[in-house]
């Protein structure tokens, strides 16, 4: 993200101070509700028990991928674009061009896990869910293939002092084509790719949820279900939809300029770069307002979280909506019961006098952690 910025803006580009003020608000409105925001849903997951789901897990991982890229690159991302000199030293700029690759991917690859959870969940929700423990071991695999996509930008990365500033960018060996087909594989792996995949579950689930009477139980507690289902369906796909929508913008972008050199000398060129690169950070802040708009308990998390605030009113009915449950919220179960019901005594017939009949009930439960998401 940020090796692209020495490439593409000289010291040509200088800016007013009146707009380098504005984009500076805008930059840090990014970075203070996008850390402040997932550092709020990180504790709303790891505070209340009854948070502590399948999907919420993933959720957790996203939230701090996000914050993370917001506290470590967004402000960096902008002064490097405005002043066109890197201050902050090798080290940094080797760990500045490799964290946001790492990051989003982390982010878009624990969406794409929340997708293929729901799908089992709802498409086939007899078979074995994940657990917490394999849930982690997907989190920790996430994290490494990202380390691995992103390494060749920490490899490669270096400053390079000239007469009147410093520069941080990636030394490619060749750098035009190198630069250009490092960020198509990018572009496939860490958008396109995942995109396709959630868009294909989603769809999947949404003809199931939404295409007609589901067979089975009709009782209140299935209906319950059903509507707690698309509910975390309804607020996944909003989430997805922003995350395409912020950083469509951005790939275009690196990949018309990788196209067509001369764009990189446009005088303008620096407010579109300044312009995509906040639509793309501004990706990190917009999944807590996600979550507190259409999730009622992460609604409760917030206000607990704002008690404080003297317009803020926790209720009752949000303080239960945190309460851990009797049966484990991830856990699924399929169980079978066998009841006795006793016949009434009928005086009459001697026979049927001490007479019990029994019935076996088997009756399957699936214990989905939408119902207490």
């Amino acid at each position: 993200i940020g090796s692209n910025v020495t490439r593409n803006f000289t010291n040509q580009f200088v800016q007013p101070p009146w707009r380098v003020a504005i984009w500076s608000v805008a930059y840090s409105s990014v970075l203070a509700v996008a850390v402040f925001g997932n550092l709020i849903v990180i504790w709303i997951i790891l505070a209340h028990k009854r948070m502590r789901t399948v999907t919420n897990y993933f959720l957790l991982n996203l939230a701090f991928s996000d914050a993370s890229m917001a506290a470590f690159n967004t402000l960096i991302n902008f002064i490097y674009a405005t002043h066109g000199e890197w201050y902050f030293g090798e080290v940094y700029c080797k760990f500045h061009n490799f964290f946001p690759v790492t990051a989003v991917f982390a982010s878009i690859y624990s969406m794409t896990a929340i997708a293929v959870d729901r799908y089992m969940a709802i498409i086939h929700p007899l078979k074995p869910r994940l657990s917490a423990t394999a849930t982690k071991v997907v989190i920790v695999c996430i994290w490494a293939l990202a380390v691995i996509l992103a390494f060749p930008l920490c490899f490669y990365s270096t400053t390079r002092t000239m007469p009147r500033r410093t520069i941080c960018y990636v030394a490619w060996p060749r750098p035009s084509e190198d630069s250009f087909m490092y960020h198509i594989i990018v572009t496939v792996l860490v958008y396109m790719l995942p995109l396709v995949v959630m868009g294909i579950t989603y769809t999947i689930v949404g003809v199931t949820l939404w295409g007609g009477e589901i067979p089975g139980d009709s009782s209140d507690s299935y209906v319950g279900q059903l509507h707690a289902k698309r509910k975390v369906v309804k607020m996944m796909i909003v989430v997805v939809v922003t995350f395409a929508l912020c950083w469509l913008p951005y790939h275009v972008y690196f990949i018309v300029t990788g196209l067509n050199k001369r764009l990189n000398k446009w005088k303008s060129i620096q407010q579109v770069y300044l312009s995509v690169l906040w639509l793309a950070m501004s990706s990190t802040m917009y999944n807590p307002i996600i979550y507190c708009c259409l999730n009622g308990r992460f609604r409760a998390g917030f206000k607990r979280a704002f008690r404080w605030c003297p317009f803020i009113h926790v209720s009752s009915y949000d303080e239960l909506e945190l309460r851990p449950t009797r049966l484990h919220p991830h856990n699924q179960s399929s169980m079978c019961t066998l009841s006795r019901i006793d016949t009434s005594i009928h005086g009459d017939d001697p026979r049927q006098s001490n007479r019990k009949s029994t019935k076996s009930q088997c009756q399957v439960e699936v214990k989905d952690e939408s119902s207490s998401y």
